[in-house]
């Protein structure tokens, strides 16, 4: 079976809509402060489900959620490892693509890893390491889980439209 050959332009505008997007539903879930509380719901973290259409999601994620980052004030290790996470989770949501059912977890796992040390070190929030990843991992499960999976299978029907490219 011959590989399909990627467009350029339509990978580098579909990664940059994606970081568009990203941005965009960071900043709208923290107007409304559920960015804030203890069990963080972004929006942002459903478009986490997007490497399973498409690669040009992985650096797009990364990019929206490295700027972000810094357009919230976030501390700078939290700028890079939160990105890193970011990345990591949408790698292992392209590498599980075949099984929609777990293109959610990379993300969830990801965060629920990399987010409490930052929480509790970086933040110093009063709060040990066991509350964290419970309540990281509660939000990822509504962001990714529910939200994304919401995502997936709304843009299931139009994938040949909307990612002609697909791997």
């Amino acid at each position: 079976m011959e590989k399909k050959k990627q467009n350029p332009a339509l990978y580098l505008t579909q990664g940059a809509m994606i970081a568009a997007l990203y941005v965009v539903f960071t900043l709208a879930a923290n107007a409304f402060g559920l960015a804030s509380m203890a069990i963080q719901v972004r929006f942002s973290e459903a478009l986490t489900i997007l490497p399973f259409f498409t690669t040009a999601a992985i650096p797009g994620l990364f990019v929206g959620c490295l700027i972000s980052n810094l357009i919230t004030g976030a501390q700078p290790l939290d700028v890079i490892f939160g990105s890193l996470a970011t990345l990591m989770g949408a790698m292992g949501t392209y590498a599980l693509r075949r099984n929609k059912w777990l293109a959610p977890l990379p993300p969830i796992v990801a965060n629920v890893i990399v987010v409490p040390p930052l929480l509790a070190y970086v933040y110093q929030i009063p709060g040990g390491l066991g509350y964290f990843a419970l309540t990281v991992g509660i939000g990822e499960i509504i962001s990714c889980g529910i939200l994304g999976m919401l995502l997936l299978f709304a843009l299931n029907k139009y994938r040949a439209v909307l990612f002609p490219d697909r791997e």
